[in-house]
């Protein structure tokens, strides 16, 4: 396989992962403290514009490209079993790939989508927020250190790669 490759894929892996790892950071530390902290009809209104605003062309391109990456690795991964860092590649891969990308579309996703249907106001919705915020935040909280162990797993993945690339005879 290519040399280029195998150094990009776990790169680019890495990099992307922990992008994501920022970005659930920054809502598990500070942005949902904020949400919470506001009356429950704006949290609501702030919080469905936050799950409009999202889906755009950067978060996209960096969650699913980074799947899709991982995926390969997976497949890499399994193909270079005996190689330096194939271990580490395939642990952070699935880390990303169930911790992160799982743990969005199973728990999270549902969560927004229904308090996409609220209307912000109504005495259901400020029930619904208190729940929401709590439980959301929890699957966020696992999707960080989740992104944040793919992270450091594809940075073993490349310093144990390159380290035994060194230590190969041409």
């Amino acid at each position: 396989m290519n040399a280029n490759y195998l150094f990009l894929l776990p790169l680019v892996s890495a990099l992307g992962s922990g992008l994501m790892a920022g970005v659930f950071f920054a809502f598990s530390a500070f942005v949902m403290n904020a949400l919470a902290r506001l009356p429950a009809a704006q949290g609501i209104a702030a919080m469905q514009s936050i799950n409009i605003v999202v889906l755009n062309f950067w978060f996209g391109t960096v969650f699913f490209s980074t799947a899709l990456a991982c995926l390969g690795m997976v497949v890499t991964a399994g193909l270079r079993w005996h190689r330096p860092g194939a271990v580490w590649m395939l642990v952070g891969s699935l880390l990303y790939l169930f911790g992160v990308v799982g743990v969005t579309m199973v728990c999270n996703v549902p969560q927004n989508d229904a308090l996409a249907t609220l209307h912000p106001a109504s005495a259901e919705s400020a029930r619904f927020w208190s729940g929401y915020v709590t439980s959301w935040t929890a699957w966020n909280h696992v999707r960080t250190v989740a992104a944040l162990a793919a992270t450091a797993a594809l940075i073993c993945a490349l310093v144990c790669q390159t380290a035994g690339e060194r230590s190969t005879p041409a």
